[in-house]
This record gives C-alpha cells, sequence and structure tokens, in this order.
C-alpha cells in the first residue's frame, strides 16, 4: 500500500475565527474537539469526507504574512464560476479576498483567493481537473 494524504495540520493564532471561517467559506464541519496544546484541538472535514481528508487546527501558531504574489494555498473546487464569483464578493464585503476572480489557461481554470484568519491563502477554483466532477477530464 502506498502512502495516503490524510490531513493537515496547523497551528494558528485564533483557534475560533479559523473554525467559523473554514465552517463559513469551506462549508467545514468540525467533526472531533478534544482538550490539548494548552487549549484544545479541532478536527475540521467536508460533509461526507470524514475518513478520506481532514484539517486539524491548533492553538498557537503566528499569523503567517505572505506576499499577494504568493501563491501557496489550500485550494477548493466548487461547482460552477458563479460560485467562484460568489464567494469573492461575500469575501470582498469581509476583507479578506486577496486574488480578484480570474481566468488562467488549463488546468489552472477559473478562481479566486482569500486570506483565512492565520494569513494562509484559500482557493475557490472552477474548470481545474481536480475535485468532484472531475472524472471525466484528463490532465494533458
Amino acid at each position: 500500500m502506498h502512502p495516503t494524504l490524510t490531513h493537515l495540520a496547523l497551528h494558528v493564532p485564533d483557534l475560533d475565527a479559523c473554525v467559523a471561517f473554514y465552517a463559513d467559506f469551506c462549508g467545514m464541519r468540525v467533526i472531533h474537539e478534544r482538550a490539548g496544546k494548552g487549549s484544545r484541538i479541532v478536527w475540521m472535514a467536508e460533509p461526507g469526507q470524514e475518513h478520506r481528508f481532514i484539517l486539524v487546527i491548533m492553538p498557537g501558531g503566528q499569523s503567517r504574512q505572505l506576499a499577494e504574489n504568493d501563491y501557496s494555498h489550500f485550494g477548493f473546487a466548487v461547482a460552477s464560476r458563479t460560485q467562484v464569483d460568489a464567494l469573492a464578493a461575500r469575501a470582498h464585503r469581509a476583507g479578506c479576498l486577496i486574488w480578484p476572480p480570474r481566468d488562467e489557461p488549463y488546468p489552472v481554470g477559473y478562481y479566486c483567493g482569500l486570506r483565512d484568519p492565520a494569513g494562509n491563502y484559500v482557493e475557490f477554483s472552477y474548470g481545474q481537473p481536480l475535485g468532484p466532477g472531475s472524472e471525466h477530464m484528463a490532465i494533458p
């Protein structure tokens, strides 16, 4: 058996703000919570993906200060360009939009970028050969 990526663990400066961001913008939900690291540790997952991939969020991290042209990010696929636009509009109102919606050649597609409360960048894309519905797309 080959290794399987199951989780990403992050220390963040404001645990509650990050939990709220990933619930609100990414549709993730808390699936496990326990005491630890001086406060609590939270596991979050997309509905139906609880056994495939989770985000572990722990207190005690430093805020990341990424440049606007730093493309380090977490990527989420959405079902349409309209969803990308709607997320970008909500993020703009919330003051966390970093990359307005833009089109890039295949395989990048249409995307926008947000900054989470810890300073991490989060991309929402449509048209990439990744995520739900991409099984029929080829990666050249």
